[in-house]
């Protein structure tokens, strides 16, 4: 598959959390979680699992900064 984001950093999935339609995936980007908010329907379409190799593909329009 080609996509035109340029921000897709592979990882591991390490917990899915399903809720009533939507569900949090957390993948470990070299020892950083990355949470990705999509459908209970697209975890069932591409038959995630944790343990599953796949890439967080980050698109945005906006990066916001902050100072603690």
């Amino acid at each position: 598959m080609r996509i035109s984001a340029r921000n897709a950093l592979p990882g591991k999935i390490v917990d899915i959390k399903k809720g009533a339609t939507t569900a949090h995936v957390r993948i470990d980007v070299n020892g950083t979680i990355v949470t990705a908010s999509i459908t209970n329907e697209a975890v069932d379409d591409l038959g995630l699992k944790v343990g599953d190799k796949v890439h967080a593909v980050i698109k945005a329009s906006d990066v916001m900064v902050a100072i603690p």
